[in-house]
């Protein structure tokens, strides 16, 4: 057995979901292709996109297949494992300031606390990943990118991590303290809160009364129930196939591409992502059901 599958099954064994990373690299393996192009070709996109976090896993039948193919890096799903990662990087070369551990430490300080022990890894920069487990209650965490301050950032739900016993152009990443991940502070985890939405309107559909009409308003409806109920890991996922299905309406010219836009941007809302993933996964979505235009007969 490979040393990386021998660390992918260990991963998945805490309840981590791994995904195949390109070999020595940290891009994902799969899908080799973005959601704007998106053929359906793949077979696990043969109903919609389907991207790493929807592939990450932890069954290990699936682990020892992909990872006895190739030498592939190891990628962890922080969503579906329930975890925040604080991503702590050092100056680049010949740089100066802080690093991001001691930006962590100030900060913690300033909060009278401290930074108790967790799971930690060292990344192959000489970085640090401290892995902490997502807060059981209150919104979900996502992404961050120095909101905690310089050489700080966070992934979470949305994210992934380069996972120890892999390495990035060469350089290997190791595991520094071997324990399970602590709790997120709660200092931490009030200060990645996403800003609370602004309360939001339902959007007025103006549809004629007649069949069509009716057709159009259960699509609307189907489709945003679809990513309002999909629970978390397939949201982004259930988004994306939602707005394929009011792109082929827009595109048969059953509904505006701003009603469709609208409609699937309050369901987003509703279902807790964050609006830059939301704008780019609709437009990715409508883009590719325009491909495929379907008309409503009268």
């Amino acid at each position: 057995m490979s040393d990386l599958l021998t660390a992918a099954l260990g991963h998945a064994a805490r309840g981590w979901h791994v995904f195949p990373l390109r070999p020595d690299d940290k891009r994902p393996a799969f899908p080799d292709h973005p959601a704007d192009d998106c053929t359906g070709r793949d077979p696990r996109c043969r109903a919609g996109h389907v991207g790493w976090e929807a592939r990450a896993t932890t069954d290990p039948d699936r682990i020892r297949r992909a990872w006895s193919a190739r030498p592939y890096g190891i990628g962890v799903a922080c969503g579906p494992s329930a975890l925040v990662v604080v991503d702590l990087d050092t100056p680049k070369t010949g740089g100066a300031g802080r690093d991001g551990l001691a930006v962590l430490a100030e900060l913690a300080a300033a909060h009278a606390a401290t930074i108790d022990p967790t799971y930690t890894v060292t990344t192959g920069r000489g970085g640090t990943h401290l892995y902490y487990r997502h807060p059981d209650t209150g919104p979900a965490l996502r992404n961050t990118a120095g909101t905690l301050g310089p050489m700080v950032d966070t992934r979470a739900h949305g994210g992934y991590v380069v996972a120890a016993g892999s390495t990035v152009a060469g350089r290997p990443y190791v595991v520094d303290l071997d324990t399970d991940p602590a709790p997120l502070p709660g200092w931490l985890a009030a200060l990645l809160a996403p800003v609370p939405l602004p309360p939001q309107r339902p959007v007025v559909v103006d549809l004629p009364a007649d069949r069509t009409g009716a057709y159009v308003r259960a699509a609307i409806d189907r489709e945003t129930a679809r990513v309002t109920a999909a629970p978390a890991g397939e949201r982004n996922r259930s988004l994306y196939i939602a707005a394929v299905a009011l792109g082929q309406l827009t595109a048969g010219g059953a509904l505006t591409a701003d009603d469709a836009e609208s409609v699937l941007e309050q369901a987003a809302a509703s279902a807790g992502l964050g609006r830059v993933e939301t704008a780019r996964t609709i437009r990715s979505g409508l883009a590719a059901g325009s491909r495929r235009p379907r008309k409503v007969a009268a």
